[in-house]
């Protein structure tokens, strides 16, 4: 199959061009080019011309709690007062401690849908629910399933609800991770919560499971100002010095949020290649801060971006991560759009440590979104990721391709409900908000 645009976009850091077009054969993405040459190079190919649209890379969610969207909007009689509070006396008692699978199961199905509808093509799922253990991880997978999504899953392991769950944390990940090693879309991570939450052993035990098995490892790190301080206080060291005291510190784990950061923690995940996935928007909805991406991208650190399963459309995500550092910084040249459009594909498929997504490149996948550009200024190459970032969101995702698989088409998912979903969706919150 050949599919042409009015612009091809085949990366964040490469310039779109005009008339395009990617072949795909079995999967793959066999040829980029212009449109008119592969047309006449392969005439028995179909050709799908899409007209005044864009063709990229399907965004890559690095980081989304697919459980997350249960607690939109919920009632609080006293809201968080900070980090601390905001796991302390919200999150872990009112939400993950009482999820159940059926529960986990509307919420996968749900936010699959809400993410492919907005381009998301991969994304890696991070579950904390202690009490609906064993098998919920198997639960996520198949109610997402029929979305056709490029899928990692973990349990994030913790020895905060106790020594049985923490171990039941860890089988649940190795037996996931054993059971589809050869799965081409579906695979497994292993996940701990923190340094403040997981003791050296447990983070060791973790770590060792992971690295039998070939797989990246992953924890949240330094959200907020807590981490940190905790790590300091307690090991007279910071998190990441914490991390290469224990031999963690490598291109094989991946630190989420990474927002509160020393020079010592930026020159750490530099020196040894840690992976960070950058949530902007979450960061700010629990006040953790806001992230020095500009200077860990400065040192040559791969970031990519994910959700935390707040706001799951990734074009709203890369407009947070666009806007927030150059107010920081007060400094509007930091992540151009081309930058942040980068981090919202190849960077977070690095970042998962996965090498052949992200890219619109020969021999890469062929995971690919159509994006409408009915848009009121013209465009130009120097000026299409700017008005990519900046002007489109999910409402203008026409198709969306997986696997050399159309999952997308019309901005409708063939053979999904949607509005069952979201209806499914909103039963189980009540039931989650009522307990």
């Amino acid at each position: 199959m050949i599919i042409a645009a009015d612009w091809l976009v085949t990366g964040g850091q490469r310039l779109p061009f005009r008339r395009g077009a990617v072949r795909v054969v079995n999967g793959l993405i066999e040829e980029v080019g212009s449109a008119r040459d592969l047309i006449e190079r392969f005439p028995d190919d179909d050709v799908e011309d899409v007209g005044a649209c864009a063709v990229l890379p399907g965004f890559v969610n690095s980081h989304v709690h697919l459980y997350g969207t249960l607690a939109h909007g919920i009632v609080l009689a006293s809201p968080p007062t900070g980090f601390g509070s905001f796991l302390d006396d919200y999150w872990w008692p009112l939400v993950e401690d009482r999820l159940d699978q059926r529960m986990i199961a509307a919420a996968s199905e749900w936010v699959s849908a809400e993410m492919a509808l907005s381009g998301t093509t991969t994304f890696f799922d991070i579950c904390e629910a202690p009490h609906a253990l064993s098998g919920v991880l198997d639960v996520e997978a198949e109610a997402s399933k029929p979305i056709g999504l490029r899928s990692i899953f973990s349990f994030e392991a913790t020895e905060r609800a106790g020594v049985e769950i923490a171990q039941m944390s860890l089988e649940e990940n190795a037996r996931f991770i054993d059971e589809h090693h050869n799965d081409p879309l579906v695979s497994g991570m292993m996940s701990w919560h923190t340094v403040f939450t997981c003791s050296p052993q447990f983070i060791s035990q973790a770590w060792g499971l992971a690295q039998e098995r070939g797989v990246m490892s992953h924890a949240h790190c330094n959200e907020g100002v807590t981490e940190g301080q905790w790590s300091q206080k307690t090991y007279g060291m910071g998190t990441i010095e914490f991390y290469e005291s224990l031999g963690v510190a490598s291109s094989h784990f991946l630190a989420s949020q990474c927002v509160q950061l020393t020079e010592r923690d930026i020159a750490g995940i530099s020196q040894h290649d840690i992976h960070v996935s950058h949530m902007p928007l979450s960061n700010c909805e629990v006040g953790g801060g806001i992230a020095p991406i500009p200077e860990l991208l400065a040192r040559g650190a791969t970031v990519g971006l994910g959700s935390d399963g707040y706001v799951n459309d990734m074009f709203h995500v890369m407009r947070g991560a666009f806007w927030m550092n150059k107010a920081r910084l007060l400094d509007p040249s930091v992540l151009p759009a081309h930058d942040v459009l980068a981090m919202a594909s190849e960077g977070g498929a690095k970042a998962l440590g996965l090498t052949n997504v992200g890219r619109l490149e020969p021999g890469f996948v062929a995971d690919l979104q159509v994006v409408e550009l009915d848009l009121p200024t013209p465009i130009e190459s120097e000026t299409l990721a700017d008005q990519l970032v900046l002007w489109r969101d999910g409402r203008h995702v026409r198709h969306v391709m997986v696997n050399g698989e159309w999952r997308v088409r019309d901005h409708q998912i063939p053979g999904v409900d949607v509005e069952r979903a979201r209806i499914r969706v909103i039963e189980e919150a009540r039931r989650l908000w009522a307990n």
